[in-house]
């Protein structure tokens, strides 16, 4: 945020002589990616769904998965962790989220902070499938996640929205965004706020489970101006901040967040980013007792500070008309600790654990396309040195500062070469037929290698001794366009994850981070939309074959499927465009049945809910607006306790706003 003055004085300087037209976008996508598996968003979507949440949205995208099936309003943020084709996980992200180049995972934990990201703000959302994304950076086991944010040709003038909603909650919206001198500004505000719902479902609540509220905040600042000519400079800046509570006493959490970034950007050739990150995050845990008359805290992450520095830097040297190189290196590191209190007597913490360290990731890259009009090659690879160091963990008894547990983890470092090859072949003008192979990896998380936790009555260890995980994967895949508005795509893929990371049950209410033999992951996925006058018709749909490899300890996962992991995916969306703006829209999603543990013994149902949205302008610049959620009131299971206890998603969520301005 502190560079935003700096921004105003450059955004304000005298206009070139020669025209200059600054774009505040990144180099342009790589034409190697007609050979992969890519969805596109478009900002119509980002800005007309029922939700306004940029986790919900996401999951018009078959296969596109939260580790819970809770949204960013009730669900623990240590929950939202993503990934696609049904990797599984524990929370961690297995795919790469990146917002205008800069990874946006957690530096501590690997999950996703989804209230930071205003879909407003976004000019679109690529999906990219597959491993192996070495431009993109490492990480992207199951594949890349890439947001945009809105340009001067998106959105211009003032704009902003306010909506009621169903439970006392409050959804608004403000912004400005246009010309400044040589270049554009936008600043925008959204604010949250619910009375929630209660979690546990009504057969099986007591006197201590109550509604989980939430509210949210977020401000974001971008600018571009011209340096020169030929360079163009970007900066941004966001602050947010997010406070739920889980249904009980004693379950509050909070995250803060800070991210600012530089980008400087030559026509079309070359690309320099720099950016930092800073995060700190409280979480209460509660244990209640059988009856749910009583709530007593167990646990207590008082502060979680965690930062994030990275840089990166790309060429697009000039070498063949049909050929494009693009070579670079990036750099993140990732440094962060838990402070929290344990062993509570009458609400008092007894002893103390502090437990975190840094890694260190830095790599180079070089990605080729060669391109006629009837093939795409892309052949592209990626070399990166990982580093572990300064782990530790301490535990001490407050009343008496005796130290019971003091561990310096040995320093870890290796290298890990992946990459990717695709190739795209055009028969005609609306068939394309395609096929790729790729390696990726991702490294453990802080939170993974040294914080255990415990929730409710199961404790899960931390190990510090995690390998980092390896992908190797192939897909096949054929585009058919009979029109232009018209499409159908279908991709066949088989993946093998090695050493994945998963929570192990080890003895009776107690897991273990453990890195299993394998995950085998094999499907397909289906994609249509059709477009006819006013009326669209878009959807997926994704089959996954899933199983866990394993032996020794965890030899009783064998063969089975990973933990929250739905064979089924699906989602289908109806959308009417008529004059002066107004919209009608109806999604529908489903979900197959999954797994709640590793063990397989507990199974959350699978579910159907249903979405809608419109919108009518009453003048030109003010617009009445409704949308509803979970429509039918679908009762969607997101956790199963070993007691037996169900913890259901968000019920029917009914909302009516006003949207003002130009969107």
């Amino acid at each position: 945020m502190n560079r935003f003055p700096l921004l105003l004085t450059l955004i304000s300087a005298p206009a070139f002589a020669e025209e200059i037209v600054v774009t505040g976008r990144g180099l342009p996508a790589s034409a190697g990616d007609r050979a992969y598996d890519v969805t596109v968003i478009d900002r119509d979507r980002l800005t007309t769904s029922a939700s306004g949440r940029l986790d919900d949205i996401l999951r018009d995208v078959p296969g596109v998965q939260n580790f819970r099936r809770s949204d960013a309003r009730s669900a623990n943020p240590t929950s939202q962790g993503v990934t696609l084709r049904g990797l599984g996980g524990n929370a961690s992200s297995r795919a790469l989220l990146i917002l205008d180049g800069v990874p946006q995972t957690d530096p501590f934990g690997g999950w996703i902070n989804w209230p930071a990201y205003d879909p407003e703000r976004l000019g679109a959302v690529r999906v990219i499938r597959g491993g192996g994304s070495g431009l993109y950076g490492p990480g992207a086991l199951a594949g890349t996640i890439e947001l945009t944010s809105a340009g001067p040709g998106d959105i211009g003038g003032a704009h902003g929205s306010l909506y009621y909603g169903s439970r006392d909650s409050l959804d608004a919206r403000a912004g400005w965004s246009g010309g400044l001198g040589a270049g554009f500004a936008a600043i925008s505000a959204n604010y949250g706020r619910g009375d929630g719902f209660t979690p546990i479902v009504a057969d099986q609540r007591g006197p201590v489970d109550r509604p989980s509220p939430y509210e949210q905040a977020s401000v974001g600042v971008r600018g571009a101006a011209p340096l020169s000519a030929d360079v163009e400079v970007q900066v941004s800046g966001t602050v947010f901040t997010d406070r739920r509570e889980r249904g009980t006493p004693l379950s509050a959490n909070s995250t803060t967040g800070a991210d600012a970034s530089l980008r400087l950007v030559g026509p079309d050739r070359w690309s320099a980013l720099f950016y930092v990150q800073t995060r700190d995050f409280y979480n209460s845990f509660a244990s209640v007792n059988a009856a749910r008359t009583q709530a007593v805290r167990v646990a207590e992450q008082v502060s979680v500070p965690s930062t994030g520095l990275g840089a990166r830097v790309e060429w697009i040297p000039r070498v063949a008309p049909d050929f494009t190189l693009r070579v670079g290196g990036d750099w993140r590191q990732t440094s962060g600790e838990t402070r929290e209190g344990f062993f509570f007597v009458n609400d008092v913490a007894t002893r103390g654990r502090v437990a975190g360290g840094t890694t260190d990731v830095l790599g180079l890259f070089a990605d080729g396309a060669w391109e006629t009009e009837a093939m795409t090659i892309s052949l592209g690879g990626r070399i990166d040195h990982w580093a572990i160091h300064d782990g530790r963990l301490t535990e001490k008894v407050f009343a008496t500062g005796r130290t019971l547990t003091g561990i310096a983890f040995d320093d870890r470092s290796g290298w890990r070469p992946t990459g990717r090859i695709g190739a795209a072949y055009r028969p005609g003008p609306a068939l394309t037929l395609r096929g790729a192979a790729y390696l990726g990896w991702r490294l453990p998380t802080l939170n993974e290698l040294y914080r255990p936790f415990r929730v409710g009555a199961e404790t899960t260890r931390a190990n510090a001794g995690l390998a980092p995980e390896r992908l190797r994967g192939i897909e096949a895949g054929i585009d058919y366009r009979p029109l232009s508005t018209a499409r159908l795509g279908l991709t066949l893929f088989a993946n093998r994850l090695d050493d994945p990371i998963a929570n192990v049950t080890i003895g009776p209410n107690l897991r273990e981070r453990q890195n299993l033999g394998g995950i085998e992951a094999k499907g397909a996925e289906f994609d249509a939309s059709l477009g006819i006058g006013a009326w669209t018709l878009s959807g997926g749909y994704s089959y996954v074959d899933a199983k866990v490899i394993a032996g020794g300890p965890a030899a009783g996962l064998n063969g089975l499927r990973p933990a929250q992991t739905p064979r089924h995916f699906a989602s289908t969306t109806l959308g009417w465009r008529g004059l002066a703006g107004a919209h009608a829209s109806v999604t529908a999603r489903y979900t197959g049945d999954q797994y709640e543990d590793d063990l397989g013994e507990r199974t959350l149902p699978d579910a159907l809910t249903f979405d809608a949205a419109a919108g009518v302008r009453l003048t030109p610049s003010l617009a009445l607006a409704l949308r509803a959620e979970n429509l039918t009131d679908t009762r969607v299971v997101a956790t199963l306790s070993s007691d037996g206890l169900v913890e259901r998603a968000a019920p029917r969520t009914l909302w009516v706003g006003l949207r003002f301005g130009a969107q």
